[in-house]
């Protein structure tokens, strides 16, 4: 069971840290702080960028600490050929262990050869399968690049050199073009990957998904599975007014033309609708990024990839959403409010600094708006309330990513929406300091996620909202979830029961145990039953992290199942997968087995992931 233990963050200062091409490995983080982080200053010089990375088992050490934090995140230029069977290191692959593929979508180039670096989330995607034999007692690895457009554009196959040529949204070329760069949008495919209707596709935020060949990860194409063309709003007065009409006329040939951005932003989260069998998706258009109008379009898919729905919102509020939620009746969006940054955006457009830099956060409001649109035409399944005015919820938050969400009525026709997901605070989470990462020097700094006042951080929230029978909130609340107030994220479930009352939420956090790196990167899973209120651990060795776990069902029980979660081993540069047993989590005998990557294919930490189960 989990110990609290407190500890006060002591962390190298960000001018000791070395810009990345400097380092054998990059470093990961996640948002950054609005306000600069208070952290303790230590004393001791960092070592030399050209060290050797210590190889001992100390995590206490300010040298364990630097180069822990960088290794994160260390460009892999290998691709498998063949798929290679891994080595068992540690109990057994269990043999009713569903067969199927477990896909981990990421970044994997960072830095090119010619003096350039580029923020994690502009990293080109990188794909990483483990195929499990469980009845065989086999497991698989294979990893490629996917074969984006800009990836093709700025990796020389014959050489196997780099030359980046895209800014990306968040990064500026030091070793290439800079000013009057309109590549802007560098589609790298590189945050989900999920498996439906027979396509295997990764998807990044602002771009196309591209489509895999699942056996080989050889490329295949962009797959343009919404194929929406723009649609002229001029007639719409819920844009708020002609001022905003004229404006998106004016930008939509800028951003179309110019900087070459789709018009509809697919969101790289997804959903599944296990009831019902169909993959929801949702989209943004363009111009939305720039305007005080959000127009999201919500899409549905059946099991053969054919389009059986879709529903178009305009909400009149300036918003970045990264995820979302869905129950039987309703698709909810949390307000993550927005603003133009005038002077930013100058500088962005002429290629002083990065793109998104056009953007800040809007604090604006005590409260956190959140937006009930209902999911079916049906008015009689969602009441007489207008979805335009959201429910506002007590707290100000940013939400980050969703476990779950379901709703629950009763026989007079009231409901409870109950929603478990990870946010953050507006004064921490900071655009231009995503992952630590300082767009100006290239360096990363991992005092940005290990901030004194860690409530700030990212944790487990859950929300709770009353509706009576015509849809009206009579109340909302949100709680810690659990109790739980150590900094999580990655919040997952059994996807048997998505979008349908759930007991156990299972995520990465850490266990609070060193002294430099108090808060992240994550070493944890923690297992939350909200039925008894009751959390429980697992914990990986010294230095070494995990990434977001995932749940593998094989049974009607709700944790009846497998999670698989990758560890990296930093010390020794290593990646293990990790197969761990739901119910035992807690206890001693939870791991149930460990498998290694070898080490010319270390890779860097992962984003988000899939379980497909083979037919």
């Amino acid at each position: 069971m989990h110990t609290s233990n407190p500890i006060r963050s002591r962390i190298i200062p960000s001018k000791f840290f070395s810009p990345v091409s400097s380092l054998p490995p990059v470093g990961k983080v996640t948002p950054s702080a609005a306000k600069p982080p208070q952290v303790e200053p230590i004393t001791i010089s960092p070592p030399r960028p050209d060290a050797q990375v210590p190889t001992d088992s100390s995590d206490d050490s300010i040298a364990a600490a630097f180069w822990d934090y960088q290794s994160l995140f260390v460009s892999q230029r290998s691709e498998t050929t063949e798929p290679i069977a891994l080595r068992v290191v540690d109990g057994v692959v269990p043999p009713d262990f569903p067969s199927g593929t477990y896909f981990l979508a990421g970044p994997g180039m960072f830095s090119d050869d010619h003096g350039s670096t580029v923020h994690p989330l502009d990293g080109h995607g990188y794909l990483r399968a483990f195929e499990i034999d469980g009845g065989g007692g086999e497991v698989r690895f294979m990893a490629k690049y996917v074969k984006t457009e800009a990836h093709v554009e700025e990796h020389d196959e014959e050489s196997g050199t780099w030359r980046f040529t895209h800014r990306g949204p968040f990064s500026v070329l030091k070793g290439g073009k800079r000013f009057g760069n309109t590549k802007v949008m560098k589609n790298v495919a590189n945050t989900s990957v999920v498996k439906w209707g027979g396509r295997l596709l990764c998807l990044w935020e602002g771009g196309t998904p591209y489509e895999i060949e699942s056996r080989s990860l050889d490329t295949v194409d962009r797959f343009d599975l919404i194929q929406d063309k723009d649609n002229d709003s001029d007639s719409d007065q819920s844009w708020g007014g002609d001022m905003w009409i004229l404006a998106a006329k004016v930008l939509k040939p800028i951003l179309y033309g110019v900087f070459n951005m789709p018009p509809k932003r697919l969101l790289s989260h997804y959903k599944i609708d296990p009831q019902r069998n169909r993959l929801l998706m949702v989209s943004c258009n363009a111009e939305d990024m720039l305007l005080p109008c959000s127009n999201f379009t919500f899409y549905e898919f059946d099991k053969n990839f054919k389009m059986v729905q879709k529903q178009e919102f305009k909400i009149p509020d300036h918003l970045m959403i990264h995820d979302w939620a869905f129950t039987d009746t309703h698709y909810i969006v949390f307000a993550n409010r927005i603003k133009l940054d005038v002077i930013g955006s100058m500088g962005a457009v002429g290629g002083l600094s990065p793109m998104i830099s056009a953007l800040s956060l809007n604090p604006s409001k005590t409260t956190s708006p959140i937006y009930l649109l209902p999911r079916f035409s049906d008015e009689k399944s969602v009441g007489s309330r207008d979805w335009r005015v959201p429910v506002e919820a007590p707290s100000q938050m940013w939400l980050l990513h969703v476990g779950n969400a379901f709703q629950v009525k009763d026989v007079h026709g009231n409901s409870h929406i109950q929603i478990y997901a990870a946010s953050c605070s507006y004064q921490w989470f900071n655009f231009q300091k995503l992952f630590g990462y300082d767009w100006q020097s290239g360096r990363l700094d991992p005092s940005i996620m290990n901030v004194k006042e860690n409530e700030s951080l990212p944790h487990l929230v859950q929300v709770s909202i009353n509706l009576d029978s015509n849809g009206n909130c009579q109340k909302c609340s949100v709680e810690t979830l659990n109790e739980w107030k150590t900094p999580s994220d990655f919040p997952v479930i059994n996807p048997l029961f998505s979008g349908k009352k759930n007991s156990c939420i299972y995520a990465a956090t850490s266990s609070g145990s060193r002294k430099n790196l108090p808060y992240f990167p994550f070493d944890t899973v923690v297992k939350l039953n909200v039925v008894t209120k009751s959390s429980s651990t697992w914990s990986v060795g010294p230095r070494t992290f995990i990434g977001e776990p995932i749940f593998v069902s094989k049974g009607i029980e709700e944790d009846d199942g497998y999670l698989l979660v990758v560890e990296y081993a930093v010390s020794i540069q290593r990646c293990f997968l990790v197969i761990l047993n739901p119910k035992r989590i807690g206890e001693d005998d939870a791991l149930v087995a460990r498998l290694e990557v070898p080490g010319n294919f270390n890779f860097p930490l992962g984003f988000h992931g899939f379980w497909a189960t083979n037919n």
